[in-house]
């Protein structure tokens, strides 16, 4: 059956589907928030990566509409019930608080700057202000908000025609090419709507082939929920921003890992390595640590240059690598994966890809005859400051840098990083 949605059904009032409608791991890091810094405040800040592409002011106006729509969705029993189940690490006490919470709207600011050439066309300023426990939730289905009203309201040059069928040829082509992945495409898909049919065309390629163990899972626990697949996620950059920032950066990688390691044990033990870069990451990554954790997730710079250093850093420290794993998780595509499986395979590596935009939002301009590429936003929400202190990003790729530009070179300049 072709999957083809009319204009009509894009239109439709925007509704939250479910608290469960994010990323698995924005609940495991509110679990440890939770336990070790429950009074914690934060501010977290919108930025827009693309410079060249503005938001119509209706476009914005329709998304702080949205907001409100946040504070009538909470826990339900089923869900709860499906969560304690399928996810053994979350305890009572922290689901029970899950169940109480509520999004509360006048926590988001939304700012519409106007352009100087054209006061209906801009771009927009996002912060999220409260408690650290209560924030942590906002930034994954705000992004999505964005994003799907953005694509309602700016640009409509574009249906649904296919999408499922896309989904389950890229599921497919990945597959047969013995491509270990999850879907990771909550935070910059096109819409629900699109969501729900490139998981079901990604369920229903890993129903009809042999290889069913390739598909590994969701990102998203509602859609995991919805059509029986593993929910899968583990740790964000923020949860190293956070108290690397609170350390005043002083072993701040050891630290954060070491209190996520008492918390959840050997269940989530995959690290993102570069929020203040790789290698600064593997100075604080001693023997103890690089045994525990069982793979590491690469998310900027250069992916081919990934696995022969992280399998020169275990080596140094004793380790057997072909016990550990690599899960590639940035701007990744069939030719990107396919690549680096077949590198990681060459060097006796596992690997898998986590891979979002590539999958749901992936269209072509319907005034092109669907020739040419609709180009998904390019945003990110980041942990700005908390308890007052601001909060930095310095990745392997310098265009993925966050933070106050000033902090940002005083904290390369402590960790000995080329200033560029």
């Amino acid at each position: 059956m072709t999957s083809h949605t009319s204009a009509r059904d894009v239109h439709t009032e925007f509704k939250v589907m479910s608290i469960l409608d994010t990323d698995l791991y924005m609940f495991t890091m509110q679990q440890a928030i939770f336990e070790y810094y429950p009074t914690a405040k934060v501010v977290h800040r919108f930025t827009h990566r693309d410079k060249h592409r503005q938001f119509p002011r209706t476009c914005i106006e329709k998304f702080r509409e949205a907001l409100s729509s946040f504070a009538d969705v909470q826990l339900t029993q089923d869900e709860r019930f499906w969560l304690q189940n399928q996810c053994k690490y979350f305890k009572a006490g922290y689901l029970d608080y899950l169940q109480s919470y509520r999004f509360k709207p006048d926590q988001i600011s939304v700012t519409f700057i106007p352009s100087p050439d054209d006061p209906d066309m801009g771009n927009v300023k996002i912060e999220a202000r409260g408690l650290w426990v209560e924030t942590v939730l906002w930034a994954v289905p705000l992004m999505a908000c964005l994003s799907e009203m953005y694509f309602r309201y700016a640009d409509r040059d574009w249906d649904y025609t296919g999408q499922e069928e896309q989904a389950a040829h890229k599921a497919t082509s990945l597959l047969d090419a013995r491509c270990m992945f999850g879907e990771f495409g909550t935070r910059r898909r096109r819409s629900f709507v699109t969501h729900d049919l490139v998981v079901r065309g990604i369920k229903k390629a890993r129903d009809a082939h042999e290889w069913k163990e390739g598909f590994y899972g969701t990102c998203n626990p509602y859609l995991a929920m919805r059509y029986n697949l593993n929910a899968v996620g583990t740790i964000a950059h923020e949860w190293f921003m956070g108290i690397a920032a609170l350390g005043d950066y002083k072993d701040a990688a050891g630290t954060a890992l070491d209190l996520w390691s008492n918390l959840y044990g050997d269940s989530l033990s995959v690290t993102p390595t570069d929020t203040f870069s790789t290698e600064v990451f593997y100075r604080e990554f001693d023997n103890r640590r690089a045994n525990q954790w069982k793979a590491l997730r690469q998310d900027s710079g250069d992916p081919k240059v990934f696995a022969p250093r992280a399998m020169q850093m275990y080596e140094e420290r004793g380790i057997n690598y072909k016990q550990k794993a690599i899960i590639f998780n940035d701007a990744l595509d069939f030719k990107k994966a396919k690549e680096l499986n077949e590198q990681c395979q060459l060097l006796g590596f596992k690997c898998s890809f986590g891979i979002g935009t590539w999958l749901t939002n992936d269209f072509k301009k319907k005034s092109s005859g669907y020739e040419e590429q609709s180009k998904a936003l390019n945003i990110v929400i980041k942990l700005g400051s908390i308890e007052g202190k601001e909060c930095v990003k310095i990745s392997d790729e310098d265009t993925k840098n966050t933070g106050v530009p000033e902090v940002v070179a005083k904290v390369k300049e402590m960790y000995q990083i080329l200033v560029s």
